[in-house]
């Protein structure tokens, strides 16, 4: 059956950082037909060429695309918080032994169930979801993917030196595991695999080799990682590959970087890298709150525009500090103001873009999701503050649309996100 959803509809189907504007409109007609958006106008427009549809006004809150991760960590959820330790302290005190409990089937779909719920409370209709150390977990989370809707693009994470002996796997037992996973769940529904080294501190040349051939093998899959995210880290990563020429390099050699390639971090960049990265198409996942709760430092926005390469935004749970990519996007604003001449001055489109279509570019996934244009996927989230909270307060009384997002960004939390639609099913509404 038609719906023609009645919105106030804020999105940015034009990249900013190119001279696309903010799209906006207050008493716009969204018509959506099995999922995807058939028209959209003025209301009355819409309404008249539609008039058996079903309308739904949702005129008290505002509309915005379904929001998009880049880098999120799923077994990671119990321990956001773990505050004031550098990046490799916090894995071995916090991290690892929590990922290590998910060796258990049964606790993983419980913390996949979790995973997912915050998720989706939070706006997040697409995500690059960092997966676990074992495939009996990556089957339980598949599985709780599927069930909830959302689109994910996940796989198993693979480390064989550094880490806890019970996180580590050999080359072959993680070719064959990843096999498995990607002839079960790649392009099941709305979910993808995501070929997984952890990073190059804790994958050998072997390691990455098996991951080169499950690339060469399925040219689809997308990879992700980390890379440049803490200076200690990036320095026993050139120890360790003495034959590399920077860390990116390190996953250049083996393959592993293309458009489909998506790293987080990259906080302290070396101008090879950028380049390859640039020349690969592949994407950088800038998480900020992670970057300043674990001190790694701050992104240069700048450098990585300067080099053309492309940039989205990544919460990064559990080193991030919660699912909200409205809080990232804030940080991410206040990040380019501590730069300074160094920085880019963020506007509010800016950090709706990121959110949204930029990540939607990193996951390929530009042609279905990341704006709320005629042909696209309603993958949507309605913000709808609690009637006389600040937030509230301020959206009636902003001075226009760019106003009106810079208050979501600033003051919104999970809490005001009233409703998430993905492909026109509604998967989550507020209690």
């Amino acid at each position: 059956m038609s719906v023609i959803y009645r919105v106030r509809v804020l999105d940015t189907p034009a990249d900013p950082f190119s001279g696309g504007e903010l799209r906006s409109g207050d008493d716009v007609g969204l018509l959506v037909d099995d999922g995807i958006i058939m028209a959209r106008d003025e209301f009355a427009v819409v309404r008249q060429s539609a008039a058996d549809a079903e309308v739904v006004d949702l005129r008290a809150g505002v509309l915005l695309p379904g929001l998009i991760d880049t880098h999120v960590h799923f077994p990671q959820v119990h321990v956001i918080g773990g505050l004031g330790m550098p990046l490799l302290d916090w894995l071995e005190h916090c991290a690892l032994p929590e990922e290590a409990r998910l060796a258990d089937r049964d606790y993983a779909g419980r913390i996949a169930r979790e995973f997912l719920s915050g998720l989706l409370r939070a706006g997040t209709t697409s995500a690059m979801v960092f997966g676990a150390h074992y495939a009996t977990a990556m089957d339980a989370f598949f599985e709780e993917a599927s069930r909830a809707g959302v689109r994910a693009t996940a796989g198993l994470v693979v480390s064989d030196r550094i880490l806890r002996s019970d996180l580590l796997t050999t080359p072959q037992r993680a070719y064959q595991q990843s096999r498995t996973l990607i002839d079960t769940w790649h392009g099941r529904g709305r979910l993808r695999y995501a070929v997984t080294p952890r990073f190059a501190l804790s994958a050998s040349g072997p390691m990455l080799e098996s991951c080169q051939q499950l690339v060469k093998e399925t040219p689809d899959v997308f990879v992700t990682s980390h890379v440049n995210e803490n200076l200690r880290e990036i320095t026993e990563v050139a120890t360790l590959f003495p034959d590399s020429r920077n860390y990116v390099d390190c996953y250049d050699r083996y393959g592993l970087l293309g458009r489909r390639t998506i790293l987080a971090h990259n906080v302290h960049p070396q101008a090879a890298g950028l380049s390859a990265l640039a020349a690969a198409s592949a994407s950088v996942s800038h998480c900020p709150t992670s970057n300043s709760s674990l001190g790694s430092g701050l992104f240069p926005l700048r450098e990585h525009r300067d080099a053309g390469v492309r940039v989205a935004l990544g919460s990064d749970v559990g080193g991030g500090t919660g699912f909200s990519l409205f809080k990232e996007g804030l940080q991410a604003y206040f990040v380019q103001q501590l730069l300074g001449d160094r920085g880019v001055p963020l506007t509010p489109a800016h950090l709706l873009y990121l959110a949204t279509a930029a990540g939607a570019q990193a996951l390929d996934l530009a042609d279905t999701v990341g704006d709320l244009s005629v042909g696209k996927s309603f993958d949507a989230i309605l913000v709808r503050p609690a009637k006389g909270s600040t937030l509230d307060v301020c959206l009636e009384n902003a001075a226009g649309p760019s106003d009106a997002l810079a208050k979501i960004f600033v003051l919104g939390t999970t809490y005001d996100v009233a409703q998430v639609w993905i492909a026109g099913d509604q998967v989550h509404a507020r209690d």
